[in-house]
């Protein structure tokens, strides 16, 4: 028996929606019903999983009358993009009903040897991206005065409670977003704007393949979740679909929902 669908009219933007957490959560909105916009940052390199992400998209909607899925291009570090994004989902859908910062980079790096221009980059993409993308979908929400207000999330990460030693430039970016999210549902709330942070820990995907594909790495990982195993990022998309929904998270606001296998409980 099929599940319900229960974001069914909802219009949803996801930055950095072409690979890992965010294309999960972007075909699992299309699967709910929803109209889904995606941004990315564009280039040659991209055409090969942009065709096998149209490819899925285009047998969720088989059938439909007419696409429920679009792409728009941009560097999410830069102010204007964000703006540029939420306008372009406006004009094809024609609202705004749920928005996640999901966009970002994590690159390992040794602190004593990190470099100013890793760190300048992890933090304009991952927080200053993040902020302005995150307003520019606010100020949309508020004008349109819709009476569900909206739903923001911010996918912070585990590493936003925790250190890293060769993330000191990656973990401060997430504790940002997760306090983001906070001040932003005190901000936002009047409007009936909702805002809440997603914290997964260990997920496989393209950011650390690379740092992974140590078998013992891999293996001393996965002993340290209660779950036994590495995240997978559709894990990510049904903890979005809830909140994004406001039948089922229509009081949740302010809010972390860690995604880990408890791992942070295993960690204390």
């Amino acid at each position: 028996m099929p599940l319900p669908q229960l974001l069914v009219g909802k219009v949803a933007a996801i930055t950095g929606g072409l690979t890992g957490i965010g294309r999960a959560i972007a075909l699992e909105y299309l699967r709910h019903g929803a109209k889904v916009a995606i941004s990315r940052l564009g280039g040659p390199k991209e055409d090969g999983i942009l065709k096998d992400l149209i490819q899925e998209v285009n047998q969720i909607e088989e059938g439909a009358d007419q696409t429920r899925f679009i792409t728009v291009t941009g560097d999410i570090s830069q102010p204007e993009t964000g703006r540029d994004f939420v306008a372009k989902t406006v004009e094809a859908f024609g609202r705004l009903d749920v928005f996640v910062s999901n966009a970002g980079i994590c690159q390992f790096a040794n602190f004593l040897e990190l470099e100013a221009s890793l760190f300048n980059q992890t933090v304009s993409t991952n927080l200053s991206g993040a902020f302005f993308a995150t307003q520019a979908a606010a100020r949309q929400m508020a004008q349109s005065q819709s009476p569900s207000g909206g739903s923001i999330i911010g996918i912070s990460s585990i590493s936003a409670l925790v250190g890293g030693g060769e993330q000191t430039h990656y973990t401060p970016t997430k504790a940002g977003v997760l306090s983001l999210m906070q001040s932003c549902a005190v901000a936002l709330g009047k409007y009936g704007i909702r805002c809440n942070a997603l914290l997964p820990g260990t997920i496989r995907t393209q950011l650390n393949d690379a740092d992974l594909a140590d078998p013992e790495k891999k293996k001393y990982m996965e002993g340290r979740i209660p779950l036994g195993r590495l995240g997978q990022p559709p894990d990510l998309a049904g903890p979005a679909v809830f909140l994004a929904c406001d039948e089922l998270s229509g009081y949740v606001t302010g809010a972390q929902l860690l995604v880990d296998g408890g791992l942070f409980v295993n960690l204390q």
